[in-house]
């Protein structure tokens, strides 16, 4: 007797980890945590201006300005980062003017190195002011027309692996080179990264919690396909875009029986959408889960004053309480009220303070789930065939028009 089929049962975890194994071999973002950086810090330390611009767009910017963004009120950081994404021409203009062009780094990051987004916003830059080997660096592949243009013009430039995606790259050049201009330990970076890695892979606590959520989402797809990320810091708004594209350009696919796949990600901050998205996780359709992030350690000693004012004394228990105390009873309260239900899968991350360690750990912690639920749903996590259409279709509608 023959057999042949086309099944594809949830898998086990030790299938799943074999596979993860496997993939370890050609997927370049998994062993971002050993590289070398010394070449990117070196690089750093001549960097003369104050100022300095990323111009990419997608992954090219979004995982670094999530750590930035978390990390820059608690640093005494010399160096100002600014991000230029948009093709919006106000938003360019407005960026633009407050700078001093002349005082300002420009970081040309492009995977493909035609990104149309970041090379339109280059060339209106390239109007204002020369770019040369002085104050412009380049990061992208090695044979990208981006790096031959480096080439030609004597700029420095960093090479982008070809096997680390744009949405996995924060670890990369992509991320590192920009983060220690301004002053962020890039070391200490790739160790939290590294912590979590080690976790994993020798078996130990992310390797259970991470299988265990994993399974679950991709289990329960039909039932929960919407997955909410309530950060308890505006800090981590940063976070909550990088985890959106990430989460939504690497599972939103068809999977290997043609059958259409996706988790949809919501980021939301908490304690402002408790007053808006909250109500509908409570009360709305049952179709989320609920992934609550807290900071144990805002490293903040602000705290609400003892003023009396007027009419508002039934509130004077509140006198004298940390905001850092205030805001992480808030997320429980928020908890207690979600698990009450009993009917909205929800889980708590606490991240140990506001550190290099802490944002990275996370990062790389979402990076492994989203590649462990891509093999539960049998897709490819490293492609974007629906994001290259759209490219595809602008390329040709711009260029009938310069015809």
């Amino acid at each position: 007797m023959k057999y042949t089929h086309n099944f594809n049962p949830c898998i086990s975890d030790k299938d799943v980890f074999a596979e993860i194994q496997k993939e370890k071999e050609s997927i370049g973002y998994y062993n971002l945590v050993h590289q070398d950086t010394t070449a990117f810090k070196e690089y750093a330390k001549e960097v003369k201006q104050s100022n300095i611009v990323v111009i990419g767009i997608g992954g090219s910017t979004l995982g670094t300005y999530a750590i930035y963004k978390y990390l820059k009120y608690s640093k005494n950081l010399k160096k100002q980062l600014y991000f230029l994404e948009t093709t919006d021409p106000i938003d360019i203009k407005s960026k633009l003017e407050a700078i001093d062009l002349k005082d300002t780094l420009f970081v040309v990051i492009s995977k493909s190195g035609t990104t149309i987004e970041t090379v339109s916003i280059f060339k209106y830059i390239n109007s204002l002011i020369k770019c040369n080997k002085d104050n412009t660096l380049v990061i992208t592949e090695s044979d990208s027309k981006l790096n031959y243009y480096a080439q030609q013009n004597s700029i420095k430039s960093f090479e982008i692996p070809k096997n680390v995606g744009g949405r996995f790259s924060v670890f990369s050049a992509v991320g590192l080179v920009p983060l220690a201009i301004v002053g962020i330990d890039i070391d200490e970076l790739l160790s939290g990264a590294k912590k979590i890695y080690n976790s994993f892979f020798d078996k130990e606590e992310a390797y259970v919690r991470l299988l265990k959520k994993a399974r679950f989402f991709a289990e329960y797809k039909h039932n929960y396909n919407i997955n909410v990320v309530f950060s308890y810091s505006s800090r981590l708004e940063g976070f909550n875009d990088w985890y959106i594209q990430l989460w939504g350009e690497s599972l939103g696919k068809i999977d290997i029986n043609s059958s259409r796949q996706g988790l949809t990600p919501i980021g939301i901050i908490g304690p402002i959408d408790q007053h808006s998205f909250l109500q509908l996780i409570v009360e709305g359709k049952r179709d989320k889960t609920v992934t609550v992030i807290k900071v144990e350690d805002f490293a903040s000693d602000l705290e609400i004053p003892h003023v009396k004012l007027e009419g508002l004394e039934e509130l004077d228990y509140i006198d004298g309480i940390k905001f850092s105390y205030l805001i992480n009873q808030q997320a429980d309260a928020t908890i207690e009220s979600i698990n009450n239900l009993n009917d909205i899968p929800c889980d708590v991350i606490t991240i140990d303070g506001v550190s290099e360690t802490s944002i990275a750990s996370l990062m790389y912690e979402y990076e492994l789930l989203t590649s462990l639920c891509a093999k539960f749903m049998y897709i490819n996590a490293y492609d974007q065939p629906g994001v290259e259409a759209g490219k595809k279709i602008l390329k040709e509608r711009l260029n009938v028009q310069h015809r």
